[in-house]
């Protein structure tokens, strides 16, 4: 009975979150709009000579929607607090690590997959070669959810702060930073013809052990946050 309790609130979460998230449409496409926005630039500072923007193209992506990805995270608790149901979901009987998962897999949803399914015309758009598409699809959908794990936990610190904006992100570049660089190495690797397993493998190693860990420092910190 406990786990079929438990089965409903994660349900009942994920299912609130994505109703604000339809209600609010027009906020949770802004993520992908900046990214595109930011690609769009790249050619027009460094010129439109296709081979050139093709040596950096995945490494631009992957700083855009890593770009994009930090503007959105500063809402994955923020509404929640001011409206006081972070505080009832802290107090719930359910196990804290096990809501705020479904919590940062439901901002995961309304977040990162706009950007991913965004990214081949991010792509395109800097002419990199269709070959090593797979490879930026398949390093997106590795580091995007870590990403929003490492970030969660830098929310999580700074939630009871106010204009906590210039705070979050001294915490969370740095945690960002190898997740960027293994992804677009792996990108980079496929286009020069070399292996790229071995990045991917260890976003893959690190995002099972974000799973992990990550809901439990997360409950810590907001617990701390809002006492």
């Amino acid at each position: 009975m406990r786990y079929g309790t438990l089965g409903s609130a994660c349900a009942a979460l994920i299912r609130r979150d994505l109703l604000l998230t339809w209600r609010r449409r027009g906020d949770a496409l802004n993520p992908a709009l900046f990214a595109l926005m930011v690609v769009a630039l790249f050619p027009l500072a460094l010129g439109p000579e296709p081979n050139q923007l093709m040596q950096i193209a995945a490494g631009i992506v992957f700083v855009a929607i890593l770009l994009a990805s930090l503007l959105a995270l500063d809402a994955l608790f923020r509404s929640d607090y001011e409206d006081g149901t972070l505080e009832q979901i802290v107090l719930s009987p359910h196990p804290l690590p096990v809501l705020l998962a479904c919590r940062i897999g439901a901002h995961w949803l309304t977040t990162a997959v706009p950007l991913i399914l965004v990214a081949p015309l991010l792509a395109e758009m800097l002419h990199l070669p269709s070959t090593v598409m797979p490879v930026l699809m398949l390093a997106l959908a590795i580091a995007t959810p870590l990403l929003s794990l490492l970030g969660a936990v830098c929310v999580a610190l700074t939630v009871g702060m106010r204009r906590s904006g210039m705070l979050l992100a001294l915490l969370v570049l740095p945690l960002y930073v190898p997740v960027l660089i293994f992804a677009a190495g792996a990108c980079n690797a496929a286009q020069a013809g070399l292996p790229f397993l071995a990045p991917l493998l260890l976003l893959g190693a690190g995002l099972a052990l974000a799973l992990v860990l990550v809901p439990l420092a997360c409950a810590a910190a907001l617990r701390i946050s809002i006492s």
